[in-house]
């Protein structure tokens, strides 16, 4: 089994920590945006992570707030 990349574990990571009071600024927004292009490949767990994320935002989940 393919072990995720680096950058899918950080970006679980960064969206782990952003989402634990279930408020994201937009600063926290834009780090974990920046951090899944950086290598410009959106592998298949970073584009699972960022599906869920999304989702969540979508839902009412996670609130997006104000820096």
């Amino acid at each position: 089994m393919k072990q995720p990349s680096k950058s899918a574990t950080d970006l679980k990571a960064l969206i782990n920590h952003a989402i634990q009071d279930l408020e994201v600024t937009p600063s926290e927004y834009q780090a974990i945006m920046d951090l899944a292009h950086s290598d410009n490949v959106l592998d298949k767990e970073e584009k699972a992570l960022l599906s869920q994320f999304n989702e969540m935002i979508s839902n009412g989940t996670i609130s997006r707030v104000r820096g």
